[in-house]
């Protein structure tokens, strides 16, 4: 799995996974250079050794990004990044056919017609480009928001210069022709009767063959006869149903040649609905087609051997899984009237039903017709019998004097099996067919073979079997190599390290990319497996690279309590730095009054967060006063000086009680001041003098 990040081609960011299918993923990405979301295919990790899916991807790719028209999931770039095979598409935004069906049951007259036109339109232009889709399916038809129809998954389509090609791909098998089936020739009329089985569903919500298993669909595709859609839904518009049955015959030269005629009539079928006018070639061959025992048992084979039901599942969009889970649940019918065949384009009285329909069966057929199928049948008979009396005959010798002309080794019936340990693949099946023999292939590692040789064979060489004997054979998946120790590229950039482990021949993953303080970003910080471990070569290794140091935002820490603070800091990956405490007016005390970095700013893991708590509001800053009376002067001035009072002397008089330079009385002498405030005072001069007079007795009065 891919890792969301990630760039492809140094140019497609890989945002999300949003499909998975048989080969391949799907990512939503964003293309860097041209700023707009694409979807990313990416071929998965099982395949991308396997030069067959690789080759089978790239063809994808090649097919389908010549392809431009509206009607297709156009394929913008394809490129291959650190063993990553990736295709740049389309990203359309919406849900599948097959999901639309599902939801409404089957669907109406109009929107069959509306999604079968812009359908057919999208696989003429690839028709018109030499490429056969073959997988046309409900699935891989994708319904925009708008309406608009696409065709996508061209994964197993093939260019081709002339009309048809040979081929034993198959499609998904309840939507394969019978042709695809059988393994034979596949042209734009395969498409047709794949377009006409997903009418066929449109119609009635159901497709015409299913079974237990892939085998039992597949021979129902070539050894029954399609239901009438009418039978399920009988008021379905005749015109409709024999588009249906004409697209969907056995023989492909009944069907319709191109989508150019089948469009033609679809646009009639809107206008006409109960028209007769929809031509189904006579009859040439039979109609059912007659296979063999052998050719069954091949076919049989053939699916179980090339074949897993995993790949038929009703997987959805891109050819793989599409998750809608972004998208609205439904889409109305108005989802088409944009398109040039909705609603408002025709009136409502030409779909008015006829009351009676046009028969479809055996009063229709000629006479001369009837006649002509009795004389088949007759020489079907007679091929048969004749096919029975040569078998039996050849069985009993009676033909063996008319075959005197051939070898011993010709008449045998046993042969010898050659040989085949070393050659490859296909020169080990291609001997054993030479020699009358089948083969049967299973795949192992090998530690004396590389891959694609044969390095076992069940049977020995030599050995004499029956003609048509299948013989077991085991082909090399890879040839187990030497271990390599893989190096020290710690420290490097991840250009550098990714070459020195190619050098030493490892296989290089998807990078991992981590968070890291002690490597730069871009710098490679180790390996998975780590430096020193022994692995094989074809063993994925994948480096992990710095993304720098994590940045993490400082949480908010203003307003709470000092504990919560220091809390929600440590719990964000940081530390406490310095804790200071100051008196605020504002907050309340115990709570953050300030931060540093501020709430938001992006920090690396581990850098430390410093915060200012509150002490509360700050006191009043009051002395209280000391009362000095009595004391001496200095003991006063002294107090007021260390406690940031002034003292001023407010006058000196004569006092009997107090001693010369002492305090008489102060103000205030009691209770609490400011600092800066003044403390008055009154300073004793001591007992008054007497004075005498000589007129008084001798005592001198009061200056």
């Amino acid at each position: 799995m891919v890792k969301d990040g990630i760039f492809l081609g140094n140019r497609y960011e890989v945002l999300s996974k949003i499909g998975a299918g048989g080969m391949a993923d799907v990512y939503k990405g964003k293309d860097t250079m041209l700023n707009r979301y694409v979807a990313i295919k990416v071929l998965k990790k099982e395949y991308r050794e396997d030069e067959n899916f690789v080759r089978k991807f790239r063809t994808e790719a090649q097919s389908a990004a010549g392809l431009l028209n509206p009607n297709v999931v156009n394929v913008y770039d394809v490129g291959e990044d650190r063993g990553l095979y990736y295709m740049v598409m389309e990203l359309v935004e919406g849900i599948t056919l097959k999901e639309y069906i599902e939801r409404k049951g089957r669907l109406s007259h109009k929107e069959i017609i509306s999604i079968a036109i812009q359908m057919c339109t999208g696989i003429g232009a690839a028709h018109a480009a030499n490429i056969i889709h073959r997988d046309i399916k409900p699935q891989n038809v994708i319904i925009s928001r708008d309406g608009k129809v696409k065709v996508t998954d061209f994964g197993i389509a093939k260019a081709t210069t002339s009309n048809t090609i040979s081929t034993n791909a198959m499609g998904s098998v309840h939507y394969t022709s019978p042709e695809q089936a059988r393994g034979g020739f596949s042209d734009a009329k395969s498409d047709i009767y794949s377009i006409g089985i997903t009418l066929y569903e449109m119609a009635t919500g159901q497709v015409p063959f299913d079974g237990d298993s892939t085998v039992s669909v597949a021979m129902k595709h070539l050894q029954q006869e399609i239901t009438p859609p009418s039978e399920l839904v009988p008021d379905i518009p005749y015109s409709l149903e024999q588009i249906i049955l004409k697209c969907t015959q056995k023989n492909g030269e009944r069907r319709y040649p191109n989508t150019t005629q089948l469009i033609q009539d679809l646009k009639r079928s809107l206008v006409d609905p109960d028209g007769d006018f929809v031509v189904i070639p006579p009859l040439g061959n039979a109609d059912t087609v007659i296979i063999t025992d052998e050719e069954l048992d091949d076919i049989r084979s053939g699916y179980d051997d090339d074949y897993d039901d995993e790949d038929y599942d009703d997987n959805k969009g891109y050819g793989d899984d599409y998750d809608d889970e972004d998208y609205d649940d439904d889409y109305d019918d108005k989802g088409y009237g944009s398109k040039g065949y909705g609603d408002d384009d025709y009136d409502d009285d030409v779909y008015d039903r006829k009351k009676s329909r046009k028969k479809k069966g055996g009063e229709d057929v000629n006479p001369g017709m009837r006649k002509l199928m009795k004389i088949l049948m007759v020489v079907v008979v007679i091929i048969i019998l004749f096919v029975v009396v040569f078998a039996i005959g050849k069985a009993t010798g009676i033909f063996k004097g008319f075959n005197s002309g051939v070898t011993a080794e010709e008449t045998d019936s046993k042969v010898k099996v050659p040989n085949v340990v070393g050659m490859t693949e296909e020169d080990a099946k291609a001997a054993l067919n030479k020699k009358g023999l089948g083969c049967h292939v299973t795949y192992e590692e090998s530690d004396k073979y590389e891959k694609g040789k044969v390095c076992e064979q069940k049977t020995e060489a030599g050995t004499k079997v029956a003609k048509n004997t299948r013989i077991d054979i085991v082909v090399s998946s890879k040839k187990i190599e030497d271990t390599i120790q893989i190096p020290d590229v710690s420290g490097m950039d991840e250009s550098e390290a990714q070459r020195t482990l190619e050098e030493k021949g490892l296989t290089v993953g998807s990078s991992q990319f981590v968070y890291s303080s002690q490597y730069d970003e871009g710098e490679v910080i180790g390996t998975d497996p780590v430096a020193g471990t022994s692995v094989t070569a074809d063993q994925e290794v994948v480096m992990k690279v710095s993304k720098g140091s994590e940045k993490i935002s400082v949480p908010s820490l203003v307003g709470k309590t000092d504990s919560e603070a220091q809390s929600a800091i440590k719990s964000a990956g940081l530390k406490v730095g310095t804790v200071t405490y100051q008196y605020s007016d504002e907050t309340e005390k115990g709570y953050v009054v300030s931060q540093s970095p501020y709430s938001g700013n992006k920090v690396n893991a581990g850098s430390t967060v410093n915060i200012v708590v509150s002490k509360g509001k700050k006191p009043e800053d009051k002395i209280t006063v000391q009362n000095f009376s009595g004391s001496d002067e200095e003991e006063l001035l002294s107090w007021a000086s260390e406690n940031g009072l002034n003292a001023s002397k407010q006058r000196s008089e004569y006092s009997s009680n107090y001693e010369e330079g002492t305090i008489i009385s102060m103000t205030p002498s009691y209770g609490k001041v400011s600092k800066g405030s003044t403390i008055r005072y009154v300073l004793s001069l001591g007992p008054k003098p007497e004075s005498n007079s000589g007129n008084n007795d001798g005592k001198q009065g009061d200056n």
